[in-house]
């Protein structure tokens, strides 16, 4: 029998879900996130699972082990959280000389030119460690100006006498002639022997000179950071018996190896928050067999929201962190300071405000009785009762409400002149209202419509706030899983392992180079064959998918456009590529021109290697078990369409059976969520014991 664990490293819990092959059933654990060593939290997570199956540690990590069927991944928001708060290594960038600035003037001017408050942002390495080198080659590859290493060795030195850690080399059209960029790194080794250095050819070898020149520089800044914690981490699993490859959940929504996210750090970026998609596509074909979904989150500090349209998990290269763009591809997936811990405050206007600062693991909120002392999301709902203050995760952490009454009336019903009451739901129609925004901001800001979409929720602090916001927007179909509370770690146990190799060669459709196009096509296939090889991904399992960006001829920014061969054989593949890239382009950005040539520039090769699907497991009928049998209890809880607070009917999650309907006003305790069932809805629970959400129009609620 082989276990497999995928972890969660958020920033105020740390999730675990585990499946054994044999039975199927999926396990759920949760601990508080210790920051000041996340592996603590994890160690206590699987000291947990042991303790359920009944073994001691080093059998259950020996099951865990990939020769025996088993596998431990895991996301984190180290890295993440390494770049904005800025503690980081100390980076070294040579540039090409005059473009020193490259790194302050990222792409020209400001995103908001008429936001005249907002100074320009620092460079991410400030300019006294930015040192130019003369050289120059040009967009053909051809040396027009030779590398000065004099001068090359002279940036090195300085770099010594500064004290950075790692350099990093971002030198102009090092994609087409990486010759300079390797002379460079020879340099460093003979100049600096055992000083790391990262190359932008091999880092992010892509057209666009910031793009390229700012995730090197970012990956080189986490590589002393994330290296040793994740090595770190390796190690203590080991001594504890755990005989596999430990695997990392990357930036674009599949498994990394060790070794592989250590070379590219820069991965790891937004990596916990990248499985929710896929749990969500999971789910919504599991119960409703669609492939059109839109997956929430809400945790104890972010609210992330994603979207999949035909199966597709969306990637974009346009992803940030903090004020810079991370320079390669990622699940896109948007996410505000909107948690359970989020911080509720008044502003100087008398405005009330919601994050996006969190109380985080520690103290946390109010009412986790560890010392925090400002009103939080949680503290809210805790005082309108959506919360068993005697049964968050389980009933392993109590929760004091009368400290949570203390901070809402001293900082937000005092200055606001209302009751505490009237506050802790100000509080949570606010958050509310903002993750509505998000949400928006994926679907009808890019013209869609989000009642054609099924949406999926999870976090777990989400079932307190998902279903008056699905109402809100006229959503007519929800899964809750009955996994909510770790949403992105059931998405990590799916995810497949991934890994994109690309290569930059500009042509147009007009004089297409076959030879060349395909000779890069066929490295990338070689490089994407070798990496599933050594990764142990069995040949039944492999698939390799080829694309490549594309754009109108002069337009300033591609779209990437899948293919359908491998090899470009004659005048037909490239007018079937042509009549493809119409048809995106019409589709995505609402014009077609045809007859206009079609540049090509970054052409990729992405290898997937197939997990094993789990089974879920079927929960037992309830034709002959009504809801009844799953009531534990009365308490009084807040719902404002029904006049204020109103005796509510509480029902044990683990108890209800398949087919049980539950309708409002009513609440639903799992271990690790609680779902408040609002007026204008009911749920019904599915065979596989999640719970599918009928919501009523808006209207048709308030009407009521």
């Amino acid at each position: 029998m082989g276990i497999r664990v995928c972890i969660d490293i958020g920033g105020t819990f740390t999730d675990l879900a585990v499946v054994n092959d044999k039975e199927g059933k999926l396990s759920l654990f949760k601990t508080s996130t210790t920051p000041d060593d996340y592996a603590r939290a994890v160690i206590e997570g699987l000291s947990m699972a042991a303790e359920f199956y009944g073994m001691p540690m080093d059998q259950f990590l020996k099951l865990c082990s990939s020769r025996n069927g088993g596998a431990i991944n895991y996301g984190t928001t180290l890295a993440t959280n390494a770049v904005l708060q800025k503690k980081v290594a100390k980076v070294g960038l040579i540039c090409t000389k005059g473009h020193r600035d490259i790194l302050t003037f990222r792409e020209g001017g400001k995103e908001d030119p008429f936001n005249w408050d907002i100074d320009y942002p620092d460079p991410y390495v400030p300019r006294y460690l930015t040192l130019p080198v003369t050289e120059r080659i040009d967009a053909q590859g051809e040396i027009v100006t030779p590398l000065d290493e004099n001068e090359a060795r002279e940036a090195i030195r300085q770099f010594k006498r500064y004290g950075v850690e790692v350099i990093a080399v971002a030198l102009l059209w090092c994609i087409v002639n990486p010759l300079h960029e390797k002379n460079i790194g020879e340099l460093i080794e003979e100049e600096w022997p055992g000083c790391p250095f990262f190359l932008s050819h091999l880092i992010n070898p892509v057209i666009r000179e910031y793009r390229r020149t700012i995730s090197t520089v970012i990956n080189a800044s986490l590589m002393p950071v994330v290296g040793p914690a994740i090595r770190g981490f390796d190690e203590r699993l080991k001594e504890l018996g755990y005989e596999g490859n430990l695997s990392l959940i990357s930036a674009f929504g599949g498994i990394m190896s060790l070794q592989d996210i250590t070379e590219k750090p820069i991965y790891c970026i937004d990596s916990g928050p990248t499985g929710g998609p896929v749990a969500g596509l999971l789910y919504a074909r599991r119960e409703l067999n669609r492939n059109d979904v839109i997956t929430c989150d809400m945790g104890g500090t972010s609210f992330d929201v994603s979207r999949v349209t035909g199966g597709e998990i969306r990637t974009t290269i346009e992803a940030k962190v903090g004020f810079d763009y991370l320079g390669v591809r990622k699940v896109n997936t948007k996410y505000i300071g909107a948690g359970g811990g989020s911080i509720a405050w008044v502003d100087a206007g008398g405005l009330l405000r919601v994050g996006p600062e969190s109380a985080g693991a520690q103290p946390g909120p109010a009412c986790y009785r560890r010392g925090g002392t400002r009103p939080t999301v949680t503290d809210a709902n805790l005082v309108l009762g959506y919360l068993n203050p005697q049964f968050l995760l389980g009933g392993k952490m109590k929760l004091e409400k009368k400290l949570a009454t203390e901070v809402i009336e001293k900082h937000i019903a005092g200055p606001l002149g209302i009751s505490s009451l009237e506050a802790a739901f100000s509080i949570w129609n606010t958050v509310c209202v903002n993750m509505t925004d998000a949400i928006r901001t994926i679907t009808s800001w890019e013209g869609i419509d989000p009642r054609e979409y099924v949406f999926v929720s999870g976090g777990g602090a989400a079932g307190a706030h998902i279903i008056p916001m699905m109402i809100d927007m006229g959503v007519r179909q929800l899964i809750i899983p009955k996994a909510a509370g770790a949403l992105s770690a059931v998405g990590g146990l799916a995810a497949d392992m991934v890994a994109d190799f690309q290569r930059n060669y500009e042509c147009n459709t007009g004089h297409f180079e076959f030879e060349r196009v395909n000779k890069i096509l066929s490295l990338r296939e070689k490089e994407g064959t070798s990496f599933l090889e050594s990764n142990g991904v069995k040949p039944e399992n492999r698939r390799l998918e080829f694309s490549v960006d594309a754009r109108y001829y002069s337009q300033p920014w591609e779209l990437t456009i899948p293919l359908r061969v491998r090899m470009f054989k004659g005048e037909s593949d490239v007018i079937q590529f042509v009549k493809d890239f119409h048809r995106m382009h019409e589709r995505m950005r609402g014009s077609r021109e045809e007859g206009q040539l079609v540049e090509c520039s970054n052409w990729r090769v992405k290898a997937v290697g197939k997990t094993k699907e789990f089974k879920f497991y079927k929960v037992e009928t309830g034709q002959r078990i009504p809801p009844k049998f799953a009531l534990i209890g009365k308490r009084m809880v807040y719902f404002k369409e029904l006049g204020g607070m109103v005796e509510t009917k509480v029902f044990d999650g683990d108890k209800l059976k398949a087919g049980n309907r539950i309708t409002a006003p009513a609440i639903i305790e799992e271990m690790a969520t609680t779902i408040v069932v609002f007026p204008g809805s009911e749920i019904t629970v599915t065979n596989l014991g999640n719970y599918l959400v009928k919501l009523h129009s808006a209207s048709s609620s308030r009407s009521k």
